[in-house]
């Protein structure tokens, strides 16, 4: 009979460096749009793994002098590559031990959410998304910090998530109990997107737990997560790409010889459109650029949190060594080629 301790066994084995396992009962009251029950009615567990984003991998952004390592890296390579092959050496797994074994990685993301028509009364549309980071609670792999980004005890904010769904009967692992995020709000001063509120919350209850983060303007942490600002952006084609930026950051529209004009379209679009740098990330890695890399929601969370000596992957020296690099107004304005 396959156990919990035999597929967390073959997950590791394969590569994963986090496993947790949760119950389908710990969905109930969720979204019908966000309830993977609908995709396997008969499941009775969801496994969860956890793949490391290397530290390492934020080095050259910390430095300001290689950008593309944690798009290429620590993002698609482990999405599109690392994570699908792990997936599917435990489904195998679960399948030889007769079981079915639904793999479930983030490319519905990208494909879109929820787009479809339901196919009978009562049902979501397609395609239904799991939401990571609860389905993470769900696990017992860790928390959602103020951020909303999940943290684990292992490695902080730096890891990306995928899962399993299973009609195997396996046993859960109880819900994390620790506390890892402290409420420093230092993810909400160093975000160059001004994009996290210090004020309003969203609070969701899972498994009788109440979760909380703050809000997130998606718009603008789409904006700065790929584009960054002048300031951290040196790949900043020109004058009017960033006045567009900073007014979907600053809410004030974009500066211009017209006056103030809002900007009101895809902020993916367009950046892809009009930063170079974005466009080639998104033809090479099917994955955005990562100009901010992460400057509040994880480089300062995990900085504070190694500071702090909570997380278990420990490192001899600490992360940031040097004050923070920002292009100068002069440099920050300059076109580049």
């Amino acid at each position: 009979m396959i156990t919990s301790q035999m597929v967390k066994d073959v997950a590791r084995n394969c590569g994963a460096d986090i496993v947790g396992i949760g119950s389908m009962d710990r969905f109930e009251g969720a979204p019908l749009q966000y309830d993977p029950r609908y995709i396997m009615p008969e499941a009775k567990a969801i496994i969860g793994l956890g793949f490391r984003i290397h530290r390492g991998l934020l080095r050259g952004i910390e430095e300001g002098t290689y950008f593309a390592a944690y798009p290429a890296m620590g993002y698609a390579n482990i999405n599109d590559v690392y994570a699908p092959m792990v997936l599917r050496e435990v489904g195998n797994f679960i399948e030889d031990n007769g079981h079915e074994a639904f793999l479930y990685s983030n490319g519905s993301v990208r494909l879109g959410c929820g787009i479809g028509k339901p196919v009978a009364p009562g049902k979501p549309k397609p395609d239904v998304f799991l939401h990571f980071r609860i389905a993470g609670v769900i696990c017992g792999m860790g928390e959602i910090g103020y951020s909303k980004m999940f943290l684990t005890p292992e490695f902080g904010p730096r890891q990306r998530l995928a899962f399993i769904l299973t009609d195997a009967p396996l046993e859960p692992d109880p819900l994390f109990e620790g506390k890892i995020c402290d409420g420093c709000m230092k993810c909400v001063r160093a975000c160059p997107g001004k994009a996290i509120s210090k004020d309003e919350k969203v609070r969701v209850t899972v498994a009788g737990k109440e979760l909380a983060w703050g809000q997130i303007n998606d718009r603008k942490c789409s904006t700065a997560y790929q584009a960054g600002t002048r300031e951290i952006n040196p790949f900043m084609p020109s004058e009017e790409v960033a006045a567009t930026i900073d007014g979907i950051i600053n809410d004030t529209g974009e500066k211009g010889e017209k006056g103030m004009t809002s900007y009101t379209g895809n902020v993916w679009g367009y950046l892809r459109e009009n930063v170079p740098y974005i466009k080639r990330c998104w033809e090479s890695f099917h994955h955005p650029a990562t100009i901010c890399g992460g400057r509040g929601c994880i480089r300062a969370c995990m900085s504070h949190l190694e500071e702090r000596g909570v997380l278990k992957n420990k490192f001899e020296a600490p992360f940031r060594r040097r004050k923070e690099w920002k292009l100068q107004p002069e440099a920050a304005a300059a076109v580049n080629a």
